[in-house]
């Protein structure tokens, strides 16, 4: 209850902020009938535990009822992929601002109006998710030292990739980038219009576009035969994901240059800082890998988890 209440006052805060929204009704209207299309191909086929269970269906009446211009407010939606006005994004955010960097940080931070984000109140130009991303990418490269030019990354393969936004950040500042997102069908359908509404180009079951938006393990292997050429990202997917069907994705992650894995302790019952601790056996001899706390989430009001950042970097 008091959850809700505050989500509530987070919103008005929001609406402080007085701008008119950037919306185009026609692209919008010719995407989501595309979406609509797709619908058909859709069925439960990757193993899943009930919370992905209950947001595909919730993704799937966000569609049928056509409200895809604003799925951004949809209450599950915000649960699992959209963090918004917390305490805690504001120490992020002014981590970011006391960076080095912080004219790229600041640059990627710039928000749009697809699928109308809650605007964070103390930084209106950028969300509380879209700050939490950029954060993310700081915390990698804090740990790999700023040896990696952002702008030589020419794969990378991101494992649940949300709503697109991690997509989203990385395109801006490499254009030429080859971005795979793996993730379930329903979840790419919603990936498609975020990145379609942000003149991307998402495809399909493709590996060698741009930006390609598979959910067929056959595919995911296919990416990963090239060695050590991407990146590896998962935030918050594969510590959701049912225990057995986690394992398909060693071979990504021993095939990366670097990987990037955020996770929570507690999951349905499933010991995540356990199952990562037990994971990095299989990474002891030519690997560099270090487990770190979300400090600021970890210490926030409200929070009943301990979230965690792990880092593996090949030698």
């Amino acid at each position: 209850m008091l959850r809700k209440f505050l989500r509530q006052i987070s919103i008005i805060l929001s609406s402080l902020n007085f701008r008119k929204l950037k919306f185009n009704k026609k692209k919008h209207d010719k995407i989501q009938k595309i979406i609509i299309k797709k619908l058909p191909k859709f069925f439960l086929k990757n193993p899943r535990l009930s919370t992905h269970k209950n947001l595909s269906n919730e993704i799937l009446k966000i569609i049928k009822s056509r409200k895809l211009d604003n799925f951004l407010r949809n209450a599950f939606i915000q649960k699992i992929f959209f963090i918004h006005n917390r305490i805690f994004i504001f120490f992020e955010l002014r981590e970011l601002k006391k960076d080095k960097n912080w004219n790229l940080w600041k640059y990627l931070l710039n928000e749009n109006d697809v699928g109308k984000p809650i605007r964070y109140f103390l930084y209106p130009e950028s969300s509380g998710n879209r700050i939490r991303q950029v954060y993310i990418i700081k915390k990698f490269f804090d740990f790999y030292n700023y040896k990696i030019d952002l702008k030589k990354i020419k794969r990378i393969l991101e494992i649940g990739g949300g709503y697109g936004c991690m997509a989203d950040i990385f395109s801006k500042f490499q254009n030429k980038i080859n971005y795979t997102i793996y993730d379930m069908f329903e979840v790419n359908l919603l990936q498609y219009y975020y990145l379609k509404m942000n003149k991307h180009n998402p495809s399909f079951d493709k590996i060698n576009g741009k930006l390609n938006l598979i959910n067929k393990i056959s595919d995911l292997n296919e990416f990963v035969k090239i060695k050590n050429n991407y990146i590896f990202i998962a935030n918050w997917s594969i510590s959701e994901f049912p225990l057995n069907f986690r394992y398909k994705f060693i071979t990504a992650i021993k095939n990366s240059r670097c990987s990037i894995i955020s996770f929570q302790e507690n999951f349905e019952g499933i010991n995540n800082y356990k199952f990562f601790k037990k994971l990095l056996k299989n990474f002891k001899k030519n690997y560099f890998s270090k487990i770190q706390p979300f400090k600021y989430y970890n210490n926030a009001f409200l929070n009943e988890n301990k979230h965690y950042i792990l880092t593996i970097i090949k030698k």
